[in-house]
């Protein structure tokens, strides 16, 4: 039986949701359908949209806010960020190694093939050394919990990971519909991220960090992202540019102003490793700048997240991390993974194979619930698709027993129903690492799915981390 946030097995309401439960029952339903309509106006007002590329009916949806709040206490966020910040340390240490001594490799912690063959380790970057270090300036990580209630890390984002700006929004709104909610808790705040991750992206300049030159590397405006990114540029007062907007002179970034160029010095970019230099990854690329990545090699310019850095979250090193935790830190990992199995393993292969029905595969780079099959609501057709893909390349394919997610209390169509639920809490590595204490709850507003992604049905609600 899935574990549940918000009721006990009796369900009555766990302790820290009594006061919420009691307000909600003094006010009746009635009132949460008043909330829940001034939500929805709100975030259209405000444009907080999301993109759906493979809908006939309209790619861009006001984002699904869900006005139950989820609330985890002091004392349970204690260990998640403990567990964030070990993880983080040690994926980053993983990555510097990666691109330099490859010890981790030599010394089979981590089976060389499954580096060599991962089509996000970029060997022509090996050598390179980085700002301070670092390779995973901002992370998401999501995290699931399991039937007893256990947090457990589902996968890794390391590369350009999205949602922080519906994490705030979301905050946001709640404030304003919802201001007596707030009146029966102390709640940490996230809405300083920006100002977080403004000062982990200014540490990394290769100038004095209070001259530094922070722009945001956007893809453009169809990008399913583009919201969070203008967010964001807006929140941090850095420029919002695309690569046309920048060139490489002498290894030093420029970007083209009205009064001239004007030299860069950090680059958050929001553009997959493949288009981000053409000089250097794909030709036909005209999202990225050429010559960036030479600059980069020179010191002359940080870029955040490094190029590179998909190797650690490629979900076929995923089952390594625990070991990697202990190799670099020789310590006992926080945050457990979900078992986890290797199709480069032929007697895990055959049991997977033998077993698709109860599992969950997942192609080792997809994202956003696709390249993903979700064994019981398959067909059989779909069920011997995957197999024939997982003979054919399994270094491909990971797969999962089934977890069923967590629940909680949503407000939906008029009344209290539970759905299954995630948790993408966002660290940011600069001078320092900070958890931001809360993060993006998704919600699988499909009842009985346990699909949160928002391209495919999900939505979102508030996290509360009490102080």
């Amino acid at each position: 039986m899935p574990y549940h946030e918000f009721y006990l097995d009796d369900f009555q309401p766990r302790t820290h949701y009594l006061p919420l439960w009691e307000h909600i029952r003094k006010t009746g339903q009635s009132a949460l359908a008043a909330k829940a309509h001034e939500a929805h106006l709100a975030l259209q007002a405000e444009g907080v949209t999301f993109t759906v590329y493979d809908d006939d009916a309209g790619v861009e949806r006001v984002w699904p806010f869900d006005l139950i709040p989820r609330i985890i206490t002091a004392a349970e966020w204690s260990s998640i960020e403990e567990g964030l910040k070990q993880r983080t340390r040690a994926l980053n240490l993983f990555l510097s190694d990666l691109y330099h001594d490859r010890r981790v490799v030599k010394d089979g912690v981590v089976p060389p093939d499954l580096v060599l063959e991962g089509k996000d380790y970029l060997p022509e970057l090996s050598g390179i050394d980085p700002p301070r270090a670092i390779y995973t300036h901002i992370g998401g990580i999501d995290l699931i919990r399991d039937e007893s209630g256990r947090y457990l890390v589902l996968e890794d984002n390391l590369r350009t990971p999205s949602g922080v700006s519906y994490m705030i929004e979301n905050r946001v709104i709640e404030r304003h519909v919802l201001p007596e909610f707030f009146a029966q808790y102390r709640v940490r705040r996230v809405e300083h991220y920006p100002a977080l991750l403004l000062q982990a992206l200014r540490s990394l300049s290769p100038r004095l960090p209070n001259e530094a030159e922070v722009v945001l590397l956007t893809p453009g405006p169809y990008n399913s992202a583009y919201f969070e990114h203008t967010f964001l540029a807006k929140e941090m007062g850095v420029e919002l540019v695309e690569g046309r907007d920048l060139v490489a002179v002498d290894d030093v970034i420029y970007m083209k102003t009205t009064k001239g160029l004007r030299q860069v010095d950090v680059v958050y970019r929001r553009i997959d490793d493949a288009f981000l230099d053409p000089s250097c990854f794909r030709s036909d690329s005209v999202l990225g700048v050429a010559g960036i990545i030479d600059a980069w090699r020179a010191g002359n310019v940080a870029i955040a997240n490094a190029p590179g850095a998909g190797i650690a979250d490629d979900k076929a090193v995923y089952p390594f991390v625990p070991d990697i935790i202990r190799y670099y830190l020789g310590e006992r990992p926080i945050l457990e993974n979900v078992p986890t199995y290797q199709m480069v393993r032929p007697d895990e292969r055959a049991f997977v194979l033998d077993n698709l029905k109860t599992m969950v595969v997942k192609e080792v780079s997809g994202s956003g619930g696709h390249g993903m099959l979700m064994g019981p609501t398959s067909t059989p057709a779909l069920r011997a698709e995957f197999a024939s893909k997982i003979e054919a390349n399994p270094r491909n394919y990971i797969a999962q027993p089934v977890v069923g997610l967590s629940r909680h209390v949503c407000y939906l169509d008029g009344e209290l129903e539970s759905r299954h639920i995630d948790l993408r809490p966002f660290v940011i590595y600069g001078e320092g690492i900070e958890v931001v204490p809360g993060g993006l709850t998704r919600v699988a507003l499909t009842k009985g799915s346990l699909v949160v992604n928002s391209s495919q049905g999900g939505g979102s609600k508030d996290t509360w981390v009490l102080a």
